[in-house]
């Protein structure tokens, strides 16, 4: 056992490194680069999400500079102690059946771990604190100290500082306390409730924030829960589970659904409530308002990540031959389908058109398109390069070299402690992506000439084309950070 644990080990260090690797190499996506931004300009809230995800891309940058290992930095890392955190559950959770080792290892097969990590979002830090969580109060439910609940606490409040998401934690150790007999006694001792405290006290600055600015973020996600299209139910819960299936990657998600199950029926028998119950009440809960919310609107594919660690451990605690036999060829077919995403992302292997390539569509092209629109704003002799949506704001920003004024028109960049830029009778080179039409606000723009098209491409082709504007602006924009090219990427 013991060997198995240092081999372990090492192909976890392994792994970190080349996602590391990947990290350095690839351009980062149009949210890496908003979150970027949000990094140079940084505040206990941002209209979008808590803040986490800006503090971790300034701590990557100040240790390796505003490169995209800088930026990313802390996901391959979070990814690889989450999966310590995770391991050390399982194990604990289901003694003697090498599930540790079982669940660190269908844990980094899914897609989304063995890809996502390598990207910098808002799920990177919720996923660790989300799984440091869980870790806490697996030791509660088996008797751990007291001390467990001020850990459980200040990592959930961490997990919720860095996406609304994380409720659910709160959420998930609330129904465990009310439902299981045995946990009920931690009602009446004051520890849990400091925990809590201590959670409330990380997440206070987003609170904050939000009641300084309106609630503007607590109304931003809250009002997904209004949405309603009955009508579209049945794709909505196909795109749901089918897109679940393809970021467990198919095998894993059999057996994480085996494994609740069996969970499930074990708690339900009588039999180890407390210690399984809490793996059931960190997963049911938001996979059922997940499944509720398809009924009417579609969910994306990232959120339900949050079920992924619990339900993982429940599939490495079984022990029927059938599920067992099932666990390692299942871990290789998440890896391999990872390494088929990873080989797209990096060299374009695939036969796809750029326009249905889902890797060049988020990645390819970035940096030639910012050049194209710097050269144009020379020719122009024109101030700024602007954009009105958040994703090309944030790639012109990261890649125009120069010293190029880059201008944002959004109304989620108000909030932000970034300087303005003053348009007033200026004359600026407006960039928009051509599906978005040709109609100017004549609110923002006393005058706009069109100037034609420049492209975005990939190695396949056209991925996106925008069109471009002379235009001479009436008031003020964001203005975006720039960053030094010490060499050419």
């Amino acid at each position: 056992m013991a060997c198995s644990v240092r081999w372990a080990v090492a192909a976890l260090a392994a792994l970190t490194a080349f996602r590391l690797v990947l990290a350095a190499l690839l351009p980062l996506s149009p949210d890496e680069a908003y979150y970027w931004v949000w990094s140079r300009a940084l505040a206990p809230g941002y209209v979008d999400h808590p803040p986490m995800v800006a503090l971790w891309i300034r701590t990557g940058t100040l240790l390796l500079g505003e490169t995209p290992l800088g930026v990313r930095l802390m996901g391959p890392l979070a990814a690889a102690l989450g999966t310590l955190f995770l391991a050390d559950t399982a194990e604990r959770v289901f003694p003697n059946r090498n599930a540790g080792l079982t669940a660190g290892g269908l844990w980094n097969a899914t897609l989304w771990v063995g890809a996502g990590s390598v990207v910098m979002t808002p799920d990177a830090p919720l996923l660790l604190f989300w799984c440091a969580t869980v870790w806490a109060m697996a030791r509660v439910a088996m008797g751990g100290g007291m001390g467990w609940w001020l850990v459980a606490g200040t990592t959930a409040g961490l997990a919720l500082a860095s996406k609304y998401t994380a409720v659910f934690l709160w959420i998930g150790i609330g129904t465990w306390v009310l439902a299981v007999r045995s946990a009920r006694r931690w009602l009446r001792n004051p520890t849990p409730w400091i925990g809590a405290l201590l959670g409330l006290v990380v997440f206070m600055p987003v609170l904050l924030w939000n009641a300084d600015h309106g609630w503007v973020s607590f109304l931003k996600q809250g009002g997904r829960v209004t949405d309603w299209r009955p009508e579209r139910a049945a794709g909505f819960l196909a795109e749901l589970v089918g897109g679940q299936i393809g970021l467990m990657t198919p095998g894993i998600w059999v057996l994480c659904v085996a494994g609740l199950v069996v969970a499930i029926r074990t708690v339900r028998s009588g039999q180890d409530s407390a210690r399984i119950g809490i793996m059931l009440a960190f997963s049911l809960p938001p996979a059922v308002v997940f499944l509720q919310h398809a009924f009417g609107d579609r969910v994306q594919g990232n959120w339900p990540a949050i079920v992924y660690p619990a339900a993982i451990i429940a599939a490495a605690g079984l022990t029927s031959s059938r599920w067992r036999h099932l666990v390692w060829p299942s871990a290789g077919l998440g890896f391999f389908l990872t390494a088929l995403v990873v080989l797209q992302a990096t060299t374009s292997a695939l036969p796809l058109p750029a326009s249905a390539d889902p890797a060049a569509r988020q990645l390819a092209g970035w940096s030639q398109l910012a050049n194209e629109a710097a050269i144009i704003r020379q020719q122009q002799g024109a101030d700024y390069v602007v954009a009105e949506e958040y994703a090309l704001i944030a790639e012109l920003a990261w890649n125009t070299r120069g010293g190029v004024p880059v201008v944002g028109i959004e109304r989620r960049l108000n909030p932000m402690t970034l300087p303005r830029e003053d348009m007033g009778g200026r004359t600026g080179v407006l960039v928009r992506a051509e599906h978005r039409g040709e109609k100017i606000d004549p609110a923002t723009w006393s005058s706009a000439v069109p100037l034609g098209f420049i492209e975005r491409n990939a190695t396949r082709g056209i991925v996106e084309r925008y069109r471009v504007w002379r235009v001479v602006g009436r008031g003020p924009g964001v203005a975006m950070p720039s960053r030094a090219f010490a060499t050419e990427e």
